[in-house]
């Protein structure tokens, strides 16, 4: 199948893609505060993982994982005192970054791969939407907790819609 390829692709340019990405976040005026409040080894650690294990994000992972994974991660950046648009911004232009990756190796131009670019387009958008969805989750879960002044997060499980 021809997304599988594609998705073989992307993960062997893990690691260029990981570092054009952190050239291209830095230079964005979106996430400066994100820059500013988390270590650059770990904003490319992430990106890394994403692209590395793209097939495994897209594939096998349930929502579940994605949910737990990216709660926490919101709830990280939230500790971290990361804006949410600026978080958004990030995981937006890991996305665009990836698509741009695509179409600059010509693999979106030929009609006889639509079916594959559809695909992969829909796997890649289904994947970041909830993992933004659920790391607002994780922001709003750090936001509430602030306002009760608890210490530790209360974390209830979002429900599946």
């Amino acid at each position: 199948m021809f997304a599988i390829r594609l998705v073989q692709l992307i993960e062997s340019r893990a690691e260029a893609l990981s570092e054009g990405l952190a050239l291209k976040v830095k230079s964005s005026d979106r996430c400066g505060e994100l820059l500013r409040k988390v270590p650059a080894d770990e904003l490319k650690r992430r990106s890394h993982e994403i692209y590395h294990n793209l097939a495994d994000w897209i594939l096998n992972k349930t929502e579940s994982e994605i949910e737990d994974r990216y709660i926490g991660l919101g709830m990280r950046r939230a500790r971290q005192g990361v804006p949410f648009p600026a978080f958004f911004w990030a995981i937006t232009e890991t996305k665009e970054y990836l698509l741009e990756f695509l179409r600059r190796e010509g693999f979106l131009d030929e009609p006889v791969e639509l079916i594959g670019e559809i695909e992969l387009t829909h796997s890649l958008e289904h994947f970041f939407d909830q993992a933004l969805y659920f790391a607002s989750v994780g922001y709003e879960v750090m936001r509430q907790n602030e306002s009760r002044g608890a210490g530790e997060p209360v974390l209830h499980k979002a429900k599946s819609a």
